[in-house]
Parts: structure tokens; sequence; C-alpha cells
């Protein structure tokens, strides 16, 4: 299927012009986006997900976004394409300088624009280490903002190595998160995943894991500051931690290779991507 596209107030076709090529979401990255899984014609968990846009907003100092104006053209988009996999949402700060500054609050023009197009869930996931790291004093640490060519860059190597995710450390060793997911650590009979004071994103679906799990006595947790290294997946690599990926499109996904080298999927691991499943079946708006 084709894409969907919607900005003020209307569907457009994939090869209209909707942004200008001043756009600073476009010429600086001064944007913050979202990407929810669709079920059943409906945009899974929209709720949380407007609620992480609207802070990603506040912490990039852009204006709050407009939650009814979202609504609105998600439903548009989900009408037009009933059978879509995903549906995205991008705020950037509109037409603006060429430099990174931008116009008087009272001067700004910020864009909305809501896309639905297809998406595919793997079962299993594989993964690299890669040399780069995620900053956890940055900035933007956290906020899911539309500068994403580190994530570019470390998903084409990952690509290039025969995997389909990256993960990465923080600049103090420890394990952050990968380009576009959560990481969840199996490990002397707990999951855990990394505090967001490493600088990993607060995940919509490991908020969900975190709470689904505690409800049906999973043993699942935030790890405390320092708890998990980087070096952890080493005891993958030996069959002593088992890790797994969590994320709007892949729910929770185990993972079964690291570096090239096959991994198993852990019993907690495979507990908690069936538990996924099934409460995902029950509200579509947790």
């Amino acid at each position: 299927m084709s894409v969907v596209i919607w900005a003020d107030g209307r569907l457009h076709a994939p090869q209209d012009r909707i942004v200008t090529g001043v756009d600073h979401g476009l010429t600086v990255g001064d944007g913050v986006f979202e990407t929810c899984a669709v079920y059943d014609g409906q945009a899974f968990a929209l709720t949380r997900h407007l609620r992480r846009l609207a802070r990603s907003a506040a912490g990039l100092g852009l204006p709050a976004p407009d939650e009814g104006a979202v609504r609105d053209g998600v439903a548009q988009v989900l009408a037009a394409a009933p059978d879509a996999g995903r549906v995205r949402v991008t705020y950037t700060g509109g037409p603006g300088p060429l430099g990174s500054h931008r116009d008087a609050p009272d001067t700004q023009r910020p864009v909305l624009v809501v896309l639905a197009g297809p998406a595919s869930r793997a079962a299993t996931s594989r993964v690299v280490r890669v040399p780069w790291v995620r900053n956890e004093r940055s900035a933007v640490a956290g906020l899911k903002t539309t500068s994403y060519a580190e994530n570019v860059v470390a998903l084409a190597e990952a690509h290039r190595r025969g995997a389909d995710e990256a993960v990465l450390a923080n600049t103090v060793g420890e394990l952050c998160e990968g380009t576009a997911s959560n990481v969840l650590v199996e490990r002397a009979g707990e999951l855990l995943t990394p505090p967001l004071s490493s600088g990993c994103l607060a995940g919509i679906t490991r908020e969900l894991l975190l709470e689904w799990g505690a409800a049906a006595g999973l043993p699942v947790r935030e790890a405390a500051p320092g708890e998990l290294a980087y070096a952890v997946l080493e005891d993958v690599l030996r069959g002593t931690a088992y890790l797994a990926l969590t994320g709007s499109i892949r729910n929770v996904s185990p993972v079964v290779a690291v570096d090239g080298a096959p991994v198993v999927a852990g019993e907690l691991v495979q507990a908690a991507a069936d538990l996924f499943q099934r409460r995902v079946g029950d509200d579509l708006d947790p």
C-alpha cells in the first residue's frame, strides 16, 4: 500500500508539496515525532504517544501540539488507509531561519504532518554492537526528535553486517538502547531494562511491559543506574543472559543473534513477548 498523508486539515497525495524548504525540521532537525502501530484500523496506545509527543515538544522548546488536530489527522489517514500498519505523527518548528536559532515565539508557525503506511513485525530480532554511543547528558536525551542522523548511520552498519538493529552503550559504558528500540535483558531470574538516566527513550512498549508485567507477576523492572553494563552483551553471547528489543512496531521481540552469532531466547523473554501480544488485544488505547 502507498503512504497516506494529512496536513493542514486535509489529506494529500504522496507527491504533494506539504512543507517549505526552510522548514526548521528539514534544515536543522527541529522537530519531534511519534510512531504508533495500527490494529483493526486504530492507532495503538495513541493517548500515551500523544503525551510523549507533548513532552518531547516541550523539551525541544516547541509550542504544545494541538492534540485535537493530531487526533483528527490520525482518524482521517486511517479512514483512508484502513489496512495501514503504522501511523507517524511529525511536528516541526515550521518555517524558520537557515541557522539553528528560531524565530520569536509569537511568530513561529509549527507544522503538523500525519502519515499512515505499511508495517511488518518480525517475530525475532538480530542485533550488532557498534562503536558509537548515546550521550546521556545531551540536551535532547530522552526526547523523540527528528534529528535521527546518528540512528541512520548505526542502523546502516547493522544492515551491512546482516542484522536489523544496532544496540548502543552510553558515554559511561552502560547498556542504553537500540536505534529505534529499547532493550530488555533476562538475567538471574529477572527481566531488566536500562533506566531513563542512561539516556534511553521512555518507550511506550517499555512502559506498558513494566506495567503489564508487574500486574501479571512477571519479574520485570527498571534497572538501577549502573546495574546493566554494556558488557552484559558478552553474557548474552555466552548464554548466561538473554536479550529482547521492545518498540511500537516490534512489540517485544526476542533477540536470536548478536554480532552474527546465534543466541537463544530466554524463558522470561518469551513470556514477556507472549504477555504483550495477549494484552494488546485487550485495549487498543491502554
